[in-house]
Order: C-alpha cells, then structure tokens, then sequence
C-alpha cells in the first residue's frame, strides 16, 4: 500500500502550527519552514489554570470552561487559512482527567477551528523530549528531562533525539499547590507532607532511572524557568537551578509563611499563586534523584509538536515505527499482514474519492491491516476483541488516545459482527471515516480467508455516501464458493456499520468491444 503522512509534503516557506493546551498555560506556536529548519515566527500564551477548574467527579467548572474556549477563539483567529494538515493541537493531563473529554472537545475544536488530540502522559513525555533535544546542542551522552506541568510531570531519560525512558506522574504545580498548601499557607509540617508523598510516587520508577544514568538534567516549561529565573535574580544560583540555590528558595518561602506575603525577584504575578506545589515537586525531584544541578531549556512540547509535524510529512513518522515493533512483539504473521494490506491499498485507491478519503486515512488503514491479527497472540477465539484491547491500551509512541480508540474500533469490527457501540463512543468527526475504513478492512480479510499466495482476480471498487459496489470477474465467484458464501454474509455485517454492500459481476470489456 503507498503510504504517505500528508496530503502534500511540506515545502519550503511553508507555515506550521502547533497548540499545546496544558494544565496550567495554553500556547500556540507558529513556525516557518525554510531551509530545511523550522523558524519560530509568532508565540501566543495564556494563563488558564485549566487543572484549578477539575473537579473530583471529572467535571471542569463553568469559568475555566469558558476562559479555555475564549482563548481558543482567538487562537483560532490566528489559524485562520491555515491548511488542516499544517496544525496539531494536543491537550494534556486535566483533559485526561475529564469523566467526559467529548463535552469539553467538541466546543473546543469549535472555537480552534481545527481537531484536539489527547494525548498519554508518556506521549507527552516524548514530545517534550523531542521539543528539548531540538532546542540543545546534540549530544551522544544521556540527558534527563523534566518537565512539570500544572497537572503533571513528565520525565525522560533520552539520548540525541530518541526518547530512552518515559515517565509520566499525576503530580503538576497546580495540582500539587492545592493538595498541600490549598489556602495558600506555607508550613514546615506541610512542606515534609508534599516531601514524604511524592518521593513515593517517585520511587516507581526512581531506581531504575539511577541505574540508566544521564550525564545532564534538564529543566523544561514554565515552572521550571520560573524557579530558574528566581535563584538567577536573587544571586543564589549563576546557571541553572543547583541544589543549594533550590534549598534557600525553599527556605524563603517558608519564612513568608503564606503565598500573600510572597515577594521574590524574577517571581512573575501569575505564577504568585502555584509556586509553592512545583517547587515542592522540584524539591522531591533533587533529592529523589540526588541532583546538584539542573539546567533549564527555552524549548518544551509545543516545539517537540513542530518537530513530529515535520518528522511525519518527511516519512519519519514515529507512529509507523510502533505499529513496526508492535507487530514484531506479537509475532504477526508478515506474509498475510501483507496481503491484507496489498489488497486493502488496492480497494482504498478506489473508494477514495467517493468517500473523500485522505491520506491520513489511508495511513490508518495500512497500519490496521499490518495488525489486524495482533489478537491471536492472545488467542483465536475472539482474537479481533484481543486485538482492540492491545489497540487501546498499548502505550504506543506518536498516537494520540483518539487515535488508539479509532484503530481499537477498526480491529474490532474487522470481523464477525461489527461493534456499533465502539463506533458510536468515537468523536463525531471520526466515525465515517472509521465506518468506511472498517468497510475496506472486512473486505480485504475476507478475501484472504485462505490465507494463500493465490492471486486474487482484477476487482472493482466503487462507492458512495452508503454504498459499495464490488465487481469481480464472471466465474470467480462460482470457483470459490466459500468467499461467496462469505460476501452473502457481509451484506448483512455490513448493515450495521450503515453500508450497504453490492455485489456483481465485472463486464469483460474486451469481449463486449
């Protein structure tokens, strides 16, 4: 199957853009490509505080809602003319965090004009890796990056531009800031508290991360160079947050008692309010890790975004080298993940432009039939709801979550009866498309029951808004019954993905002549 990461390659002069709609801050970058590099050429940031407006049952208040969708609109703004291909928005931890993401997505995308990805914390750690590594001198040795947001902190052990170790903790400075210190008091006893409860979120991975070992720490986002530009401007610190600069800031913001009575050099007003939870988790940080310094970088996620927009359009896409080492981890069968895949390339190619298919979807589709049997690791037996299962919870370099649960929903109706229900529980703007590739899916499986090298007959494809018409050569089908007894069957699967499924004979137009 040609594949391909955009409908066009990105040129030279080109404009991109990406959203980073965090816990704590919302950002927008724009970038020209020239050159062969990406040239920041417009920055957008506002202070929203998403993750002070999560309530404990999921739901987000009224304020924080409309202040996101507010500062979309004028994102959006910016965006206008902006190909759809040429922008990714991803939202992070408080998003994660939702009972119900759709009913904050929906009228968010409304107000960016363009679709919102959510993604896992350990893909955002990659994406912050990649935005770091982009922003550094490039090295051989191994770095650490962490990166604390409002909701969470991710952290990464990388080497050059490849992400070694992910780590993603629910523990932000916004978060952090109202567990421990909710009224804004500062205490020794609630300092130790913080201490004691997130070094135990810590130790998960604590170890094992001493023992890869790095040669440089590396500080990313705004609460890493809020504290970085606190221990510069009050003289504790020349480069960089070191451990003894870190404890005197400790020690000031024990001594004021409270968040009112703050007053620091380099302290800005809007980060007043949350310092406290994220140089607490800093704090932990050191001393879990037994740091003395740590250096702070300029680049984070939205950056890291630009980088995997541009990775992809140049085929350097990371989502198909996991689909790659997934399918090596589960022992799939290469020689069938390529028939199915041949032959759905080749029905895609002609339901394409009646169904309005694009190159993204057809990017989708080749990775599904490279894993469409990934289940019978598991086994036979329902082995497509094993392989939805491994589709939707696999941590999975490059996907956003909506991404898994779209792939998770073709393998699970790839056979058998269709899941309407999964269908249903996608986006709105995903479900033709997934019912249509589903579609090509079952079809191209279908005519691979055997499992052969037999080649299949030339096939007609054509489609509309609820319809195929599949042609095959008069006779085929009478020589293979099993397959036609298989499409009789189809008609009524089919049914339930809303397409109805036509099948006929191909005029052998060299006679007819």
């Amino acid at each position: 199957m040609k594949k391909s990461g955009f409908p066009d390659e990105i040129q030279d002069g080109d404009l991109i853009a990406a959203a980073d709609i965090g816990s704590n801050s919302f950002h927008l970058v724009v970038a020209r490509y020239t050159h062969g590099e990406l040239r920041v050429i417009d920055r957008l940031r506002e202070s929203i505080r998403l993750a002070a407006g999560l309530r404990k049952d999921g739901t987000l208040a009224r304020d924080k809602r409309e202040a996101a969708f507010a500062c979309l609109s004028r994102f959006g703004q910016r965006l206008a003319g902006f190909e759809a291909s040429r922008v990714r928005a991803v939202a992070t931890n408080t998003v994660r965090q939702l009972s119900t993401p759709q009913a904050f997505l929906l009228p968010a995308e409304t107000a960016l004009g363009h679709p919102i990805e959510v993604v896992s914390g350990r893909e955002e750690a990659r994406l912050i890796y990649l935005g770091v590594a982009h922003g550094l001198p490039l090295t051989d040795e191994k770095r650490l990056v962490v990166d604390i947001g409002g909701g969470s902190t991710e952290f990464i052990i990388g080497r050059g531009y490849e992400a070694l170790e992910r780590e993603s903790l629910q523990v932000g400075c916004i978060a952090s800031t109202l567990r421990f210190f909710e009224d804004g008091k500062i205490t020794s006893r609630r300092w130790k508290q913080a201490q004691s409860e997130i070094a135990v979120e810590l130790q998960q991975f604590g170890a094992h991360y001493r023992e890869r070992g790095w040669s440089e720490a590396i500080g990313s986002s705004g609460t890493m160079k809020a504290i970085g530009g606190i221990v510069q401007a009050s003289g504790w610190s020349d480069q960089g947050i070191t451990a003894e600069s870190l404890a005197t800031l400790r020690e000031a913001l024990l001594r004021a008692g409270s968040t009112e009575q703050l007053s620091l050099p380099g302290l800005s007003s809007d980060r007043v309010g949350v310092i406290a939870g994220g140089v607490a988790i800093l704090d932990a940080i050191f001393t879990t890790f037994d740091l003395a310094r740590m250096n702070v970088c300029e680049t984070a996620m939205r950056e890291g975004l630009l980088y995997d927009m541009l990775g992809r359009a140049l085929h350097t896409d990371s989502r198909g080298t996991s689909i790659g080492a997934l399918a090596e981890r589960y022992g799939i069968d290469p020689a069938q993940a390529n028939r199915v895949s041949d032959t759905a390339g080749q029905l895609f190619e002609q339901a394409a432009s009646g169904w309005s298919l694009d190159a993204q979807a057809q990017e989708m589709l080749h990775w599904c039939a490279q894993v469409h049997e990934i289940g019978l690791a598991i086994a036979h037996s329902q082995h497509h709801v094993h392989g939805a299962y491994i589709m939707a919870n696999s941590d999975l370099a490059g996907f956003s979550r909506q991404e898994q649960a779209q792939f998770a929903c073709i393998l699970r109706s790839h056979r058998r009866r269709p899941d309407a229900d999964t269908l249903r529980n996608l986006p709105p703007r995903m479900q033709p498309v997934t019912q249509r590739l589903t579609a090509l899916l079952r079809l191209a499986t279908l005519l691979h029951r055997a499992r052969s090298d037999e080649q299949l007959p030339p096939i007609r494809l054509s489609t509309n808004e609820s319809q195929m018409i599949l042609e095959l050569p008069s006779g085929w089908l009478e020589n293979h019954p099993l397959t036609r007894i298989d499409l009789e069957q189809e008609r009524d699967h089919l049914k339930q993905l809303g397409i109805k499924l036509v099948v006929g004979k191909a005029v052998n137009r060299s006679a007819a002549a």
